[in-house]
Order: structure tokens, then sequence, then C-alpha cells
């Protein structure tokens, strides 16, 4: 199946407005989980996450950290304009880069209010900060912004962190609140440059992590960093003419040691977690099949499609650690807009762990790929039951059929 012929229109559901979380539940690990095996489905909870993996079994963990992405800058005449900064520009298009920026900085931002923006420079002060806003140029539905600030000291992920906002999902419709600051925030976020967190992980508490721990289920760490275009609707009739959205990860010879080490089952967390883990395994088979480049190849949406020639997982992830361990870059990185459509075959993962996604989106295709068909009786069983749905929703634990995955 090629992914390009696919109709979004046959990716939908009826998600009523009241299933949408609005806020997280008072404790992190009180979220209900479905389960699915081979077309099986049973109910459970959360806490019950490490009996209902198997021995050995290895989760990956994205410790992306939001920022916060939003700013809000009011005009004399009563408006305010929103600006959202999505991924940044010239002279750095690496985020961890440009979070260290200082006095000022070019970004590719969404404009709320633009019409109230006619032109000039927007203002903003607060606690002894002034940030300046000017229009550079536009860029599609964005537009470029140049920031500057005093003081001049700030590193622009400390500007954000005093003066912007948590990026809250647009189908949230509130303003964010200092729980929020807390909730949409992994416990084990590290690097700065995520837009929105990867909600499956919010169900990770303290207390699950030891737990896991003591059952002798292995955990790793890795870094996508989220952009907008995770929530961005699929528009076009056929995912061939879809902007799929291109997101950095950072590659870490540690991770990719350890992936080549393990033996049992490797479950990511969240689809953000999948999209890197996947994008790992082509990464490498690219390099083997193009031993001449010498630079790090991006993933497109449709590479995994395209690519004729096979590699296994072995030769993949040797070739992309021999290729790390020349670099004097540690963690290096690298970008990805891989699309995982009903006819992906995985590669590395087994399982996943995730939450309720949006009709007519780019994850409930990811979900499709990994369950087939079985989807829509899953989100019938999710939506017949008292299930949470979306960001600040629930869980479930998805074992990839066999029949999708290549050993």
């Amino acid at each position: 199946m090629d992914p390009r012929q696919l109709r979004i229109s046959d990716f939908t559901y009826t998600l009523p407005v009241e299933r949408i979380a609005q806020q997280p539940l008072e404790k992190r690990d009180d979220a209900r989980m479905l389960v699915y095996s081979k077309g099986h489905i049973r109910d459970n909870h959360f806490q019950e996450l490490p009996d209902l993996l198997p021995a050995q079994s290895l989760l990956l963990f994205n410790n992306t950290r939001v920022v916060r992405a939003r700013l809000l800058f009011p005009k004399t005449n009563g408006a305010t304009i929103e600006l959202f900064c999505l991924e940044p520009l010239a002279p750095t298009a690496e985020i961890q880069q440009a979070m260290l920026q200082t006095g000022e900085a070019n970004w590719l931002c969404l404009v709320g209010n633009n019409r109230r923006w006619k032109e000039g420079v927007l203002l903003l002060s607060a606690g002894g900060i002034q940030l300046s806003a000017e229009k550079v140029e536009k860029r599609g539905d964005a537009y470029e912004i140049l920031f500057k600030w005093t003081p001049s000291t700030l590193t622009f992920a400390e500007l954000l962190e005093k003066l912007g906002h948590i990026p809250l999902p647009p189908y949230m419709k509130r303003p964010d609140t200092a729980t929020d600051a807390e909730r949409y925030q992994t416990v084990f976020a590290r690097f700065d440059g995520s837009v929105a967190a990867p909600t499956a992980s919010l169900h990770f508490s303290k207390k699950i992590l030891t737990t896991l721990a003591e059952k002798g289920i292995a955990s790793q760490e890795l870094t996508l960093h989220i952009g907008a275009g995770t929530f961005k609707p699929v528009k076009a009739k056929s995912m061939a003419d879809h902007d799929m959205h291109r997101e950095e990860m950072l590659l870490d010879a540690g991770l990719i040691d350890r992936l080549l080490s393990h033996q049992g089952p490797i479950v990511p967390v969240g689809t953000t977690a999948l999209r890197c883990l996947e994008s790992l395994y082509w990464l490498g088979a690219l390099l083997y099949l193009q031993p001449e480049s010498k630079e790090l190849p991006e993933i497109d949406p449709f590479t995994p499609y395209d690519t004729v020639q096979t590699v296994d997982v072995k030769t993949s992830l040797l070739t992309l650690q021999q290729y790390l361990s020349k670099s004097s870059q540690q963690p290096l990185p690298a970008f990805t807009a891989l699309m995982i459509a009903p006819g992906y075959r995985f590669r590395l993962a087994h399982g996943l762990v995730t939450n309720f996604h949006q009709p007519q989106s780019t994850l409930l295709l990811l979900v499709a790929a990994a369950i087939g068909a079985d989807w829509r009786v899953l989100y019938e069983h999710a939506l017949a039951g008292p299930y949470r749905f979306l960001s600040y929703g629930d869980s479930s634990l998805l074992w990839i059929r066999p029949e999708n995955r290549i050993s």
C-alpha cells in the first residue's frame, strides 16, 4: 500500500466535544489504559502498566521539554497580538543552539489576530525585560519574526520562560494556568525545544517509573522536538498532497548502543518517540545505501515507500553508530518528516503507549499503520466507554500486528 493514495476521509470518527479532556487528572497515573493485542481489547488502568509489559521490555521516552512558545503583545487599541514560535531561522536552524541565542533571534511564527497588526514593531515589557517583534516576511501561513530584547544577556530560552505562555493545543479552549506549567510537562523533560508535549508520557509519575524499574522493565531516553505541525489537520484529499511536518531529533551514540544490545520488545512511549525510533533506522539505512554521502540524510515523508533496497536493522544501526563515532558533535541534530501510515512496516518498535488522537490526523494514520483496520474498533470501544481523549486524556497500550513489522 502506498500512503500517497490514502484518503484522509477514510480515517475519521465523530469526537464529541465533551470527550476532549480540558484538564489533567488530579494524579498523573490515574488514567485509564486500553490494551490492544492481536485483535483483542481489554480495559485496564495506567497504574497496571508494569504488569502489562513483558519481561525484558525496553520503554523509550521522549525527554524534550515544552517551551513557553506563545508570546502575547498588547496594543494600545486594546487588541492582543499572539506570536506562536514554531521554529528558529537563520543564522541557526538547530533548536538547541537557537535557545541559547542572546539579544536577538529570528523565528518562524504563527500570528494570531494578524489583521490588527498592520505595521510597526510590537513591544512587550515585564519584569525588567523589554522585547520587540518585527515582521520580516511572510512564509506560507506564518511569518519570519525578528525578536530583539534587553537585557541582551538573557538567552531566548530564558526570555520565553519569563514572558511566554504554555502552548496548549488549540482544542483546549482556555488560557494556560499555573497547573499547566507543571502538568503539560513530563517528569523527565530535559531539553528545551518543543511547542507541544509528548502527551503519552504525561501519565508517567516518579512512582510508576520506580515500579517499572523494580519490575525489571528497562528505559531509555531519546529526543525529538515536537512542532506545531503535530496538530495540523490534513486538509488535502489524499496524503500525497499533505505537507508533512518536519521535526528535529538529537542523535546520541548511547541510544544506538542500547538498541543494538537490547534483546526484548521495544515500546516507544508516544507517537513522537516512535517516529524518532523508526527514523533512526532510516537514517542508518540511507547512510548504508549511500556510502559516498558525507552528510546525514534528511528523512522525507515517503522515504520508506520509495526505498527499493532493504537493509536489516542491525546493519542500519551499526552504520549509524559508525557515523556518530566520527562526529565531533554529540548529540548530533538530524531532521525527519517521516510519515507512518498504513503500508508502513515497522523495523524497531514492537508496541506503542499512546493517547487517543484527533480524527483525520497523521497521528491516527500512525495508529492505523500499527494495528490495521482495528483502529476503528478500538476507537469505537473507547467512545462507548468512559475514556477521555487527546492531550490530557487517557492512554492505550498497542501491540503492533506482526504482519505490520519486519523482524
